[in-house]
């Protein structure tokens, strides 16, 4: 049985496999991959990760990517990103 630390592991490899990871897709796939204790749905009616993954993916990442508020993803910290999590 996954573990929250396996799903953040997941994000991790996928954001270092793909350069990015869209917030809505690792939603899906976490869903089909490791099931629905690991997503909920928002107030607006999306589907979301649950916000243990995404403290744990934050504590595997903390210097290695940045969120892009913008377009709902995360990335890998550029030269150019801000200190941080977020980038704009």
């Amino acid at each position: 049985m996954a573990t929250v630390k396996d799903v953040a592991r997941w994000m991790q490899s996928e954001l270092e496999r793909k350069g990015d990871l869209y917030q809505a897709d690792a939603a899906r796939d976490i869903e089909s991959e490791f099931g629905k204790e690991f997503v909920y749905e928002n107030e607006r009616g999306n589907l979301a990760i649950d916000r243990r993954v995404l403290r744990a993916f934050r504590r595997l990442t903390e210097d290695t990517v940045v969120w892009m508020r913008w377009g709902r993803c995360w990335v890998k910290r550029g030269e150019h990103d801000p200190p941080g999590r977020q980038a704009y």
